[in-house]
């Protein structure tokens, strides 16, 4: 268990937490919110003890393990996966480590033996004749083939590194697990088993996360951080949400009631502060007047940008036709033979684990590579507008924001883009910025506010919801499912992908056949549930590991 006490830090004159006092109990799974910059991280380095606070007290049950979900993903690039995992138990690889130098000894002497029989005591107490085991199936679990397990981290692309780095935070059970994004890299299948994992695991669970469908997933409670506060609310963030909103309409409801109440004493002070019978009611209504709060009370420091997206025109019948596409990658082929035909009401999720094969295939149809075989066919009334998941061509110019906007707006005022920019949260002199320094967050609004000047009447989407806070997310969430032409988009948010697309397609190996796809009209809860489904991915992906022995 976890107590923090009237915590307090403050970086110059910006106060990030003020008297923060909240505990964590086992058995529980805390989910941390806030919007970007409002200390989310920092408050989980307070509780590993990696971050200093100015006044107040964190205490940790004695006895107690802490594990984290490390940041840097090239902190151990000399070491083996399966030696990077069991590390997250800090004491048992102590003893591991001990006992295999004491093994090791040319002149074994009675200590030695001594010293190795208390070893094998703690190693055995420990699990440590099972960490490798448990290591290999937090690995698997996380996606990482077999063949992964033994190399050196330096070999494991940066997506693998997350997932080893995740499951060294899960391993050995710890009696606290704190996580900073810990589905950051994940495709949805991963994250689905770490859902799983979490829901099942005894012990205490405090989450950073910016996935809606996993916060309501795992989460029996919600810590807001807002105005340097911490409130905890019991549920899940659907819960949270609501509450919420009940909280803002109750304030907007009270500033309502002191401002008609203001103006009934005003009236009566102006009417009766000459009137000798009336002027002493007149002066204690002044009082009263003085001590009504007319500024009313923020309830939350929360942003939402703008998203709407608007189509010049009406989408005709003919909108995209794919003839046998081939894309190769090296040896193998990224697209094989690949076709599809797109109808005018397709919002087209592409799920699954073939990311590279997904990109390509946008990275084509958007013009941004050449494929080496095969065609397409755009109809004559479609317009579109792509959001490639790697933006920084986009913003190598020393170009403020508000210039850089208006390269792309048919409007050329410049009060029109300032006042477009202003609803995408660059207001003021953050509209001056240059983009070479922007956040990943920031670019992403920036080429959302690209996209929704184009006028386009279809939308492709690699990745949007990478780099953006829960308010961003789920502005550009509603503003898709407001949209009425045709998006075809891929993404880790499970939210996202089943409350926009009318239609899943899941792009496989293809090595398991020329074309291969599952393609389906149905809501991506359905699909991931359905067995026909089921039984044409388990055929594929065994087809492929066949091949490959």
């Amino acid at each position: 268990m976890i107590t923090v006490t009237d915590v307090s830090l403050a970086y110059g004159e910006r106060t990030l937490f003020k008297d923060v006092s909240v505990k964590f109990t086992p058995g529980n799974c805390y989910g941390i919110i806030g919007a970007n910059g409002a200390g989310k991280s920092t408050f989980l380095k307070i509780l590993a003890g990696e971050t200093e606070h100015d006044r107040g007290e964190v205490s940790v049950t004695g006895g107690e393990r802490i594990a984290v979900l490390r940041q840097d993903h090239f902190a151990f690039e000399k070491y083996p996966v399966l030696e990077t995992v069991v590390m997250g138990h800090p004491k048992l690889y102590a003893v591991q480590k001990e006992r295999e130098a004491v093994y090791a000894k040319e002149d074994f002497s009675e200590e030695d033996g001594m010293r190795a029989s208390e070893l094998e005591a703690d190693f055995a107490e420990m699990g440590g004749w099972e960490a490798e085991a448990q290591a290999g199936l937090l690995l698997s679990g996380l996606g990482l083939e077999e063949a992964d397990h033994n190399r050196l981290m330096s070999e494991l692309d940066e997506s693998k590194k997350v997932r080893v780095l995740l499951a060294q935070a899960l391993f050995g059970s710890p009696e606290i697990l704190l996580l900073d994004e810990p589905t950051n890299g994940l495709d949805l299948e991963s994250i689905a088993w770490l859902e799983d994992f979490l829901m099942d695991f005894p012990n205490t669970v405090i989450v950073v996360s910016h996935d809606r469908h996993f916060l309501n997933t795992v989460c029996t409670h919600i810590c807001d951080i807002d105005f340097g506060r911490i409130s905890l609310y019991s549920g899940n963030y659907d819960f949270w949400y609501q509450m919420s909103q009940i909280l803002q309409r109750q304030a907007r409801d009270q500033q309502k009631r002191n401002e008609e109440k203001a103006r009934e004493l005003r009236e009566f002070i102006q009417r009766f502060s000459s009137n000798a019978s009336k002027s002493r009611q007149a002066t204690s209504r002044k009082k009263v007047l003085e001590k009504l709060d007319l500024d009313g009370v923020a309830v939350t420091s929360r942003k939402f940008p703008y998203a709407g997206f608007k189509p010049d025109r009406e989408i005709g019948n003919n909108v995209l036709r794919i003839e046998k596409l081939s894309y190769p990658a090296g040896e193998t082929a990224l697209l094989r033979d690949f076709s599809l035909m797109v109808n005018k009401t397709d919002k087209i999720a592409f799920v699954g684990p073939q990311h590279a094969s997904k990109s390509a295939l946008f990275d084509i149809i958007s013009g941004a590579a050449k494929a080496s075989a095969g065609d397409f066919y755009w109809g004559q009334t479609t317009s579109f507008s792509y959001f490639p998941k790697e933006n920084s061509a986009f913003f190598n110019s020393g170009m403020s924001i508000a210039d850089w906007l208006s390269q792309y707006s048919p409007d050329q005022d410049e009060t029109y883009i300032r006042s477009f920019l202003g609803r995408m949260l660059f207001s003021g002199d953050e509209a001056l910025k240059p983009v070479n320094v922007l956040s990943g967050g920031e670019k992403v609004r920036c080429m959302l506010a690209k996209m929704m000047l184009s006028g386009a009447n279809i939308l492709i989407f690699d990745e949007p919801t990478n780099h953006l806070d829960l308010e961003a997310i789920t502005a550009l969430n509603e503003g898709l499912i407001a949209f009425p032409g045709v998006i075809l988009f891929n993404s880790h948010d499970h939210e996202f992908v089943n409350s926009v697309s009318n239609r899943v397609i899941e792009i496989l190996p293809q090595e398991s056949g020329p074309g291969g796809c599952i393609d389906r009209m149905m809501p991506f809860d359905d699909y991931l549930t359905d067995d026909s489904v089921k039984a044409l991915r388990s055929e594929a992906y065994h087809h492929v590991e066949r091949l490959r022995i």
